[in-house]
């Protein structure tokens, strides 16, 4: 095993791809952002990969029915493996989910002095800030070719199970499973969204009519005002007008052996 310290994922690609003819699989340990920064040079090197999740949320290690770190160990020795999918916005890879709108500035407001100052409160601190400043908007959406136009106040795109530390993309979804799912909020109150986050939790969309949720294999999104702010994975990455499609079994990765993935 040859063991690399990156200090940026320009710095992770080039290792990657310096040792891409020379290992049989890579181990990435990080949190979300760092490991989606890797999908492109793996979709290029075709080398199965592993998680070690090191980071915040790590929503991945979830989609993939990995708990823990010690389970993510056990994972590597036992060597199981699956393909699951990658999505595609402007270009830009992803494994969990892009968004944009209020979730873009909950993350913008959510610094390491808030988490700090407001602990397991910095979260509604955050949304309270955010929704202080954000403006609802206008999107039209086209999902495999059937057109649907409404105002939204955040929308997102999953190609994963879950994104935001364990929140359900859609009760449906699943990282293999060929689609993505998009859900829109319609504008609404703080208090609103405070009654719709059990719902929201659990990719309940199907039960609120405050929510308009629909899958597809190739979505365009635009927006009025145009050129607003995408984040995939956490990181920004791109902006409206956006195109978005899903690479079906795109990579290889290891799973544990209990995996809903495996057998499937």
């Amino acid at each position: 095993m040859d063991q690399q310290l990156s200090r940026s994922a320009d710095q992770t690609r080039d290792i990657i791809r310096k040792h891409c003819n020379d290992v049989d699989f890579v181990i990435i340990g990080g949190g979300d952002g760092t490991i989606s920064s890797s999908a492109s040079v793996l979709l290029e090197c075709g080398l199965p990969f592993a998680i070690l999740p090191l980071g915040t949320a790590n929503d991945l290690a979830r989609s993939l029915g990995i708990e823990s770190l010690d389970q993510a160990f056990a994972t590597i020795c036992d060597g199981h493996t699956t393909r699951i999918d990658l999505g595609v916005v402007n270009d830009h890879l992803f494994f969990n989910v892009a968004n944009l709108g209020l979730g873009v500035h909950v993350t913008e407001e959510l610094t390491p002095e808030v988490k700090q100052r407001w602990g397991v409160f910095s979260y509604l601190k955050a949304l309270a800030a955010a929704l202080a400043r954000h403006r609802q908007f206008r999107v039209s959406i086209n999902v495999d070719g059937a057109e649907h136009s409404m105002r939204s106040m955040q929308l997102a795109v999953g190609n994963g199970r879950f994104y935001g530390g364990g929140n359900v993309v859609d009760q449906k979804a699943t990282i293999d499973d060929d689609l993505l799912h998009l859900y829109s909020l319609r504008p609404q109150t703080f208090w609103e969204l405070l009654t719709l986050a059990p719902l929201l939790r659990g990719g309940r969309h199907d039960l609120a009519r405050r929510i308009f949720a629909t899958s597809g294999r190739q979505l365009n999104v635009s927006t009025r005002p145009s050129g607003m702010a995408i984040h995939a994975d956490g990181e920004p990455v791109t902006q409206t007008p956006a195109a978005f499609s899903v690479r079906s079994a795109a990579l290889e990765v290891l799973v544990p052996a209990d995996s809903p993935l495996l057998n499937r």
